[in-house]
C-alpha cells in the first residue's frame, strides 16, 4: 500500500487558469478564468488557496505568491477533446476522449432531433433553449398542462430535459418519452451525456415545484476507469456532489449528493472526520452553473472566498497520510462572450501534512496524471486501455 491512507480530490467545476494552446479552435482564445476574476475585482481574500500554491501558479492582481507555499503545483493540459464536465472527469480517470459531447446551449436542439423525437413520442415539444429548471416552468408549464404539450429544454451542460408535471402528464409517461430521448440522442451528432427527466407539481405560475422524482438517464463512461480498479480492489470510493451523475455511478462506493458547494465542503469536511482508505472525489458544481455561465465575475470571485474558508476547515483535519489534491476541469471564463465553457488548462495542487518539499512540477499533457497517481498510490493497477502516468514519486 502506498504512504497515503486518503486521498481528497477537488474538483473546482471551471476554475480553467489559462487558455490552451488549441483554444482558438473553439473560439476561446485569451481566455483565463481565474485570472481574469482576479484581474476584475478590487479586493479577492483567498488566504488558504495562497498558503498552498495557487498565487504561485498562477499571477493574481492582489494575492502574492509565498515563498515557501506547502503544496506542488502544476497545470493540466487536457488531451481529449471537448471542454465539458465529462470529458474533463472521465479523463482524470484514465478516459482518453476523442468524440466531445454535445451541448445546445446557444443554439436549441436541430429540428431534425426534435421532429424524431416529437414523432416518437407522440407529442408536440414547447420550449426548446437553455433555461434554469424554475424559469422554464414558470414559462410553459401552464401551457403544458392544459394542452399536453411537453417541455423540452437544455442547459449550459451536455443534457437534454424534459420536464412532466406529476399529475397530468404522469411520471411513467415523462420516463417513457426520455427513454425515447435517450436513444436518440446516442447519434454522434446529438449525442449528448445525460437525459433528465423534470417532474413537476403544482397548477399555476408561481406554485411549481420540481420533485424528488427526477431520474437521469446518463452515459456510462466508455471504459474502466481509476474508480473501477480502486473499487474493484476492495478500497472506499466516495463521492460528493455531481460525481455520480458524471460517472453514472461507475467505481463508487458511496455517493453524497450536495445542495450547493459550500455544503460540498461540509460533507467533505464530515467525511474527513471518518476513518477510510481510499478516495474521496468532490465536484463543486456553483463555480460553473451559478456564475460561469451566468458571467457574473463578482459572483464567482465570492464563490472562490466561500470554498476559501471551508478549504481552510478541511486542511486542519488532514492527517499526515492524508493528500489533498485540488483541481478542475475546464474552464468558463465569466468575462468572455456567450455562456459556454471555456477551453483552458487546470490547476493541479498537491498538498499533505506529510511533505517536506514544495514547489513547480512540470505541466502534465493530461489531467489523467491524477488518477493514475491515485491508483499507484494505492498499488492498483490502471484499466487497460487508460492514458496518464503517475507523479505520486514527485509529491513527497
Amino acid at each position: 500500500m502506498g504512504k497515503y491512507r486518503r486521498i481528497f480530490t477537488i474538483v473546482i467545476d471551471s476554475l480553467g487558469v489559462g487558455a490552451l494552446p488549441d483554444a482558438a479552435d473553439y473560439g476561446d482564445a485569451g481566455t483565463d478564468t481565474l485570472g481574469h476574476i482576479s484581474q476584475s475585482m478590487d479586493e479577492f481574500n483567498i488566504p488558504n488557496l495562497q498558503k498552498i500554491g495557487m498565487a504561485n501558479l498562477h499571477p493574481l492582481k492582489q494575492v502574492p505568491a509565498i515563498e515557501k507555499p506547502l503544496g506542488y503545483y502544476t497545470y493540466l493540459y487536457e488531451a481529449s477533446t471537448g471542454k465539458d464536465t465529462m470529458t474533463g472527469h472521465w479523463e482524470m480517470m484514465g478516459l482518453h476522449i476523442t468524440k466531445p459531447f454535445k451541448t445546445f446551449t446557444e443554439t436549441g436542439f436541430p429540428k431534425e432531433l426534435l421532429d424524431e423525437l416529437s414523432e416518437k413520442t407522440g407529442r408536440v415539444i414547447i420550449g426548446n433553449k437553455s433555461a434554469s429548471g424554475t424559469e422554464i416552468l414558470d414559462e410553459l408549464a401552464e401551457e403544458e398542462i392544459a394542452t399536453g404539450h411537453m417541455i423540452v429544454y437544455t442547459s449550459a451542460d451536455s443534457v437534454l430535459q424534459i420536464c412532466g408535471n406529476e399529475e397530468t402528464f404522469g411520471l411513467d409517461e415523462l420516463y417513457r418519452c426520455c427513454e425515447i430521448a435517450r436513444e436518440i440522442t446516442m447519434k454522434d451528432e446529438w449525442k449528448v451525456g445525460r437525459v433528465i427527466a423534470r417532474p413537476y407539481v403544482g397548477k399555476k405560475k408561481g406554485e411549481f415545484k420540481r420533485t424528488s422524482n427526477r431520474h437521469d438517464y446518463a452515459l456510462k463512461p466508455y471504459g474502466k476507469t481509476a474508480l473501477n480498479a480502486l473499487k474493484d480492489a476492495g478500497l472506499d470510493v466516495i463521492s460528493v456532489g455531481k460525481i455520480y451523475d458524471i460517472f453514472d455511478g461507475e467505481g463508487l462506493t458511496e455517493s453524497n449528493k450536495s445542495k450547493s458547494s459550500v455544503h460540498g465542503m461540509e460533507q467533505t469536511i464530515e467525511i474527513a472526520k471518518r476513518s477510510f482508505n481510499g478516495l474521496c472525489y468532490v465536484n463543486l458544481v456553483d463555480f460553473d452553473a451559478l456564475w460561469g455561465h451566468r458571467r457574473d465575475v463578482n459572483g464567482y470571485a465570492k464563490e472562490i472566498e466561500k470554498f476559501d474558508v471551508k478549504l481552510g476547515g478541511l486542511i486542519k483535519l488532514l492527517k499526515k497520510d492524508d493528500l489533498l489534491i485540488i483541481t478542475a476541469d475546464h474552464g468558463n471564463d465569466p468575462t468572455h462572450t456567450g455562456t459556454d465553457h471555456t477551453r483552458e488548462k487546470v490547476p493541479f495542487i498537491a498538498y499533505s501534512p506529510s511533505m517536506e518539499g514544495c514547489g513547480k512540477l512540470d505541466n502534465a499533457s493530461t489531467f489523467a496524471i491524477i488518477g493514475a497517481s491515485i491508483a499507484e498510490n494505492f498499488g492498483v493497477q490502471m484499466p487497460e486501455g487508460t492514458i496518464g502516468n503517475s507523479i505520486l514519486e514527485k509529491l513527497h
